[in-house]
């Protein structure tokens, strides 16, 4: 069960650094620019924003299953 955890917040850090990095491109800057405590906020909000991304489809999934509708 601990392998799993540990797994998986593994691959949100993964995803998350990737996303920093476009993040950091798209604003016209290079990663060398910033500290590594910038560089850790950043990645830390674009962990957030995964985790908050799971929560959200995970409650849409659920109330599929259900059968409700937002929209109706």
């Amino acid at each position: 069960m601990f392998d799993i955890k540990q797994r998986l917040h593994q691959q949100i850090r993964n995803k998350a650094i990737s996303r920093a990095e476009t993040r950091i491109l798209l604003a016209g800057k290079k990663p060398e620019q910033f500290s590594e405590e910038e560089l850790e906020i950043i990645v830390k909000e674009e962990e957030e924003s995964i985790k908050s991304s799971f929560k959200e489809k995970g409650l849409m999934g659920l109330a599929a299953l259900l059968g409700l509708s937002f929209w109706a």
